[in-house]
């Protein structure tokens, strides 16, 4: 291919002929050559993404992957252009970079596909109900369980993480600190041993199913789900006999912690 033809400009006739010409003969220089000039659409397409720590030159190399895709699956036999076949699937390819490289932890590709759900549903049922949603209002419009609500809601605070450089407000005068300066550099082992004396003592103050919650969401590590899972109950009613549990272990602490003051 000469260096005159990598530089020329195709009309849209031109390039829909080249296309087919492409379809019908697989030849590499014609897809190099096309490649060459849907660029610009990729590069358009991929700026509308750009937001945070996304480069746009990642997502041109990934919009990029999505025309070569195209490229290859497009049948020109088909009334309709090449671009309104190609812009779905760039987009979508992008779409999926984003979803899955901007988690700041790993989570189930569920939760990444039914966030952005929940998010749209929730703009839209705040305009229509005129109040916050409730739990079962967003998983009844979705069509989901409000087990799985909550496991998205929870896990979407994974979204980003903060750098330690971040500054927080530390009183009323607006100084502020880093996460940094919240770190200490004490082994913590030393008092870690009569906290978990203290706790011990504390968990008379729970029944029998809450320590068992206890047990298996602190001690043995295991998600609210797994822990529901063990126990027959659902995520939603593991979480309620959580939060109860550890209310009752605060009120608890802070009373061993002013007995032992005293």
């Amino acid at each position: 291919m000469t260096g005159q033809s990598r530089k020329k400009k195709y009309s849209p006739e031109e390039l829909k002929k080249l296309t087919y010409q492409y379809w019908e003969t697989g030849d590499g220089e014609l897809q190099e050559l096309l490649v060459r000039a849907y660029t610009p659409l990729v590069e358009t397409l991929s700026k509308k993404f750009v937001r945070g720590q996304i480069m746009h030159e990642d997502l041109i190399q990934v919009g990029m992957i999505g025309l070569l895709a195209s490229l290859r699956r497009f049948d020109p036999s088909f009334d309709r252009t090449f671009e309104s076949f190609a812009i779905p699937t760039i987009v979508g390819e992008i779409k999926r970079y984003i979803r899955d490289k901007t988690w700041s932890v790993h989570v189930p590709r569920r939760v990444k596909e039914l966030s952005p759900k929940i998010k749209r549903v929730v703009d839209e049922l705040t305009i229509q109900l005129q109040r916050s949603p409730q739990i079962s209002d967003i998983a009844q419009c979705l069509g989901v369980s409000e087990e799985a609500v909550l496991e998205t809601l929870e896990m979407g605070r994974s979204y980003h993480s903060l750098s330690m450089d971040s500054e927080l407000e530390a009183d009323s005068d607006g100084n502020t600190i880093t996460l940094l300066d919240l770190i200490g550099s004490q082994e913590d082992g030393f008092g870690q041993v009569e906290q978990n004396l203290m706790l011990e003592r504390a968990l008379h103050v729970l029944d029998k199913r809450e320590r068992e919650i206890i047990q298996l969401t602190y001690y043995e590590n295991l998600s609210q789900k797994q822990a529901g899972d063990v126990l027959g109950m659902s995520q939603m009613h593991i979480s309620r006999l959580q939060r109860r549990a550890l209310a009752k272990l605060r009120e608890a602490l802070k009373l061993e912690q002013h007995e032992t003051v005293m």
